[in-house]
Order: C-alpha cells, then sequence, then structure tokens
C-alpha cells in the first residue's frame, strides 16, 4: 500500500502504522499522472501546490482516502464545492470532540485547516483506516475512471452472459443476486428468469459502476445495491441463486467471500461462477501462463466450494467461456 504524500506532512505516524510513503515535493517531484497504486493522499499544512487539483477529484469520486491538512484543506473544498461537514461521534477519523475544526467530504476525505490539530493520533487513525480500506480503495480507484465507458465497451459480451445466466435454475419469485454487477449486463435476463414477483439485486463495491447501470437502464430490472461483496448486508438464506461474472479470482479473500455467499443463500439455491474467456485464454491475453495457483482452477476452487458448503454441478474451463454451477 502506497500513501502518496504531497507537501512535507509529518508522515512519522504514517510509517510506523506500515504504509508506504511515496513522497512529492512541490517543486522538486512530478505528481503521479493518475490514482494507480494509491491507496490514500495526504496534503501537507504548507503550502500545497494547486497542480494536486487533477488527483483530489478523482480520488473523490473514486473514495480514495484524503487527509488535507492547513493550506490542503482550502484545496480540498476547491476540489469538492463544499465546505464539507463537521466531524461528529460516529466520525472514523475525527471521532468526537477530537478536532473541532476538521470537516468531512463524502465517506473518505477530511479537512484539518489548523495544522496543530493533526498530531500523531489522528495521523495514526488515519494510517488505519487505510489499511481498513485498502481492498476496496484499489478496486474503485481502477474502475472509478473506467465507468462511464463500461457498457458500450463490453456490450458485445451481452449474448454470452444471457446465455450463462439461462443456464441457472432460478424460478418465478426468487430472489437472485448479480455480485460485481458493474454495469449490469447479467441483471435484465436474472430477472427475465425470477419474473415480476421476483426480486434481483445488483451489488457492486464501486458507484461509479452502478450509476453506469443506472445510465444503461438496469436499474429498471433490478435494485442496485453499494456494498462489499464478501460482507453483504443480507439475513442468511435471503437469496436463491447469485451470479458473479470475473469476480472471485479479484477478491483478496475467495475462500471467505464462498462462505458468505453461501450464508446468504437458501438450501438448494445456486451460484454461478462465469466468465466469456476461458483461463487460458485471459492468461495468453495478458502474456502470462497459466497458474496451478489460479483460484478458479479446478483442483482449487472445488475443494474451497465444497468447504463453504456448496456442492459442484458443473465445471466448465473451455477456449471461449469458464463456468462454474453450484449448488448449496
Amino acid at each position: 500500500m502506497a500513501v502518496l504524500v504531497i507537501g512535507d506532512a509529518p508522515i512519522a505516524a504514517i510509517r510506523e502504522a506500515g504504509l508506504r510513503i511515496h513522497p512529492c515535493r512541490p517543486g522538486a517531484d512530478p505528481l503521479p499522472a493518475g490514482l494507480t497504486g494509491i491507496d490514500a493522499l495526504i496534503l501537507s499544512p504548507g503550502a500545497t501546490p494547486a497542480a494536486a487539483l487533477p488527483l483530489l477529484g478523482p480520488a473523490l469520486a473514486a473514495e480514495v482516502p484524503v487527509l488535507a491538512l492547513g493550506e490542503g484543506a482550502r484545496l480540498l473544498t476547491e476540489a469538492a464545492g463544499t465546505g464539507g461537514t463537521g466531524g461528529g461521534a460516529t466520525d472514523p477519523l475525527l471521532g468526537s470532540g477530537r478536532a473541532p475544526h476538521g470537516f468531512r467530504v463524502g465517506a473518505s476525505a477530511w479537512g484539518l485547516p489548523v495544522p496543530g490539530e493533526a498530531d500523531r493520533a489522528l495521523l495514526r487513525r488515519f494510517a488505519e483506516l487505510v489499511a481498513g480500506r485498502a481492498e476496496t480503495t484499489a478496486t474503485r480507484a481502477f474502475f472509478t475512471p473506467r465507468a462511464a465507458a463500461w457498457e458500450e465497451r463490453f456490450a458485445y459480451q451481452t449474448p454470452a452472459y444471457e446465455a450463462a445466466v439461462a443456464r441457472m435454475r432460478l424460478r418465478p419469485g426468487q430472489c437472485a443476486l448479480d455480485l460485481g454487477c458493474g454495469s449490469g449486463r447479467a441483471l435484465p435476463a436474472l430477472r427475465g428468469l425470477v419474473g415480476a414477483a421476483g426480486t434481483v439485486i445488483g451489488v457492486d463495491v464501486t458507484h461509479a459502476m452502478l450509476a453506469a447501470a443506472a445510465r444503461a437502464g438496469h436499474g429498471g430490472p433490478a435494485r442496485l445495491l453499494l456494498a462489499d461483496c464478501g460482507r453483504l448486508p443480507l439475513p442468511a438464506g435471503a437469496v436463491h441463486g447469485i451470479f458473479a461474472a470475473g469476480l472471485l479470482d479479484h477478491l483478496p479473500h475467495p475462500d471467505a467471500a464462498l462462505r458468505e455467499w453461501a450464508r446468504v443463500t437458501a438450501p438448494g439455491g445456486e451460484l454461478l461462477l462465469f466468465h466469456p474467456s476461458g483461463r487460458a485464454e485471459r492468461a495468453a491475453r495478458h502474456g502470462r501462463a497459466v497458474s496451478p495457483d489460479d483460484p478458479l482452477a479446478e483442483p482449487n476452487l472445488r475443494p474451497a466450494l465444497e468447504a463453504a458448503g456448496w456442492h459442484v454441478a458443473t465445471y466448465e474451463d473451455a477456449p471461449a467461456h469458464f463456468l462454474t454451477r453450484a449448488t448449496r
């Protein structure tokens, strides 16, 4: 994990928390072109260059954690177009009465106009917050700038998604989830299976992707839910079918995710893992060989599913697609 520090902010507490520092001194070091590999931004209490503004906008959009100190707090409000909100008892960084002059912008940015309040305890809390959000931060930073063009770019895959969904044994009136739904390509097909009396929920951790799904009209056939696919805000046994395309092998803890998906699925419910290309084709596209450690390799996936409470009914790793169907 890397924290981009612009200016001369006190960073000892950040280092003590085990986070890697990417220093950027105004006038001496060039700013990164984007947020790839950046888990958080800290703007210094001294003179922070206006050149940081192009990074602040994308950081706010992708909910990359930002701590803006002193003059950096003014840049934060300029980028956000708002003065922010005061910190309260439930604020994960400011706490209650800890920094009365601090403010929050959105869910992941904090401004402290008075540099003296940026003490070591606060910096440690920010480091802990960054570490706790690192997995979702990386996902959001990658997908947010790509979300607007996602549906159009991959529209050609829609027939493959529809054919995969058609293999699920869902019935009218049941509940289906599309986990990591992205722009919602599979949602209309899921609605076709469960009918008007059923429920379809598209879940994604990136707000911009859900916005793209809504623009594409997929919010009509489905409810769109901003949530972590590894910690679903659903009761046990609430759903009857889960569709997950290109998701499991990108999660940091796939075994835990499979257990969580089993928790929310009723006995007899289905899980369909899908990708519109096979493992070998995807590996070749990225210039590498198929790894025996791949979570989707059958010797790895089958026992992981069984241990999580799933029975594997179908495993297909064909040149043109990957598909595994399992029953709860």
